[in-house]
């Protein structure tokens, strides 16, 4: 990679989970599509020795760009422009112009802003490192861009944004074009990345298919590849410049070849967006019991998800299946409430009740209680009925504990209604 930066989020809340961190991940994937390598994501407490600790860390790796977010405002404990301009050498001075464009700011709800703290946090806000360009704030902290310095002991280009996401984020436009981060972006090269996802791959599978495609494609070690399991599926992201577009081309043919089935995404599209097509503008409902309305939660995460979702049912008791989605106490007395049966009246109801064209139903055992030999923690039965088909239902088991179970039930949801549907499809 061409250009690298570095990220040092700031907060001692963030440090101690108290709010978690949505600035170096959405940083880092601007970086990203602007070609820049991000090497280093830290955090560091409001402690001045903490964050030069930081920054002196990622000069010594020799990145171009270092960003920070946080620690603008005007309490004592903001103290980022002042740490970044004593490592940087700068004396700190006071941009009158820059001061009074902050009182104007805070004076549409305060009025009186003379005198006092108020007027001592404005000055403290409009202190501006010597020889760097103030970026206009998006609240009331201005940002910082610092130019390059170089030597024996060069110092990258650094960023100082604000901590509240929303300004960082309006910031960030100008940011970029600063000349001294101009500058260093036009040195980044033209990079890619591509997400390959699958179900049901497990992740010693696809590294042997790597270790193959290894010795079958030219320039593998062109390509950057990372891999993660989350709830159930095997994400495989790969960054490339875009010279490089071909091998990783050659990799996807791998790939396929080995595991076709379980690749259901190369376009980096989620199982729910894929979910969205399938339905093709029929409504969706959800009948739950293990899962106690994932389901749902997943289906309606997505923005618009109002068009095609219209409602889900919780029946966790057995009462509650009889009388909200209308599934026969005799039924549950007879099979179990875990049963392929009662899964299916489940959908069943839910699609009635909610007068939908698709349903889908769990019913299982999280635990760490409840299970039999017959049905063990982690069996869960499916339903998915969709208007003029015959319901669909199956029984998978799952490891691990009740979280775990959930979050697997749940994505197997979500894949057998998208399954099921584009039969119902093939075979209109």
């Amino acid at each position: 990679m061409s250009v690298r930066a570095g990220i040092v989020v700031t907060g001692t809340e963030v440090l101690t989970g108290r709010i978690s961190d949505q600035n170096g991940p959405w940083l880092s994937e601007q970086l990203l599509a602007l070609g820049v390598d991000v090497a280093h994501i830290t955090i560091c407490g409001d402690r001045p020795a903490d964050l030069a600790a930081q920054l002196r860390f990622l000069a010594e790796q020799g990145v171009d760009l270092i960003v920070t977010s946080g620690g603008l405002g005007p309490t004592a404990d903001d103290l980022t422009v002042a740490t970044v301009a004593e490592f940087c050498g700068r004396e700190l001075r006071l941009d009158p112009e820059l001061e009074e464009h902050i009182a104007d700011i805070i004076r549409r709800w305060r009025p009186d802003i003379d005198e006092g703290p108020t007027r001592v946090g404005i000055r403290k806000q409009a202190m501006v490192p010597a020889g760097a360009a103030s970026l206009p704030p998006t609240g009331t902290a201005p940002g910082v861009v610092i130019p390059a310095v170089g030597g024996p002991t060069p110092i990258p280009t650094v960023v100082i944004l604000p901590g509240p996401p929303g300004e960082l984020q309006a910031m960030w436009p100008s940011a970029i074009a600063a000349p001294a981060v101009a500058e260093v972006l036009a040195r980044a090269d033209d990079l890619q990345q591509a997400t390959l996802r699958a179900y049901g791959l497990h992740e010693a599978q696809l590294a042997e298919t790597l270790r193959l495609a290894e010795t079958r494609v030219p320039e593998f070690d062109r390509l950057e590849i990372t891999t993660c399991l989350r709830r159930g599926e095997l994400d495989m992201v790969t960054r490339f410049a875009s010279t490089d577009a071909g091998v990783y081309r050659q990799l996807l043919d791998v790939l396929t070849e080995h595991h076709g089935r379980q690749i259901f995404s190369t376009d980096g599209s989620t199982i729910e967006d894929q979910l969205v097509e399938a339905l093709g503008g029929r409504l969706i409902a959800t009948a739950e019991s293990c899962t106690g309305g994932l389901v749902a939660a997943r289906l309606t995460d997505r923005p618009g998800s109002s068009e095609y979702v219209m409602g889900g049912v919780v029946s966790y008791s057995n009462a509650a299946k009889a009388d909200l989605i209308d599934v026969p106490a005799e039924m549950i007395a007879e099979h179990g409430a875990v049963s392929e049966q009662v899964a299916a009246a489940m959908a069943e109801g839910a699609r009635r009740r909610l007068k939908t064209d698709v349903a889908v139903s769990t019913t299982g055992i999280a635990g760490p209680g409840g299970g039999t030999e017959a049905k063990p923690v982690g069996t869960v039965c499916f339903g998915v009925a969709i208007a003029g088909r015959p319901t669909h239902t199956v029984t998978r088991r799952f490891p691990g504990d009740r979280e775990r179970v959930r979050a697997l039930t749940t994505t197997a949801a979500l894949h057998l209604v998208v399954q099921q549907l584009r039969r119902a499809d093939s075979e209109n």
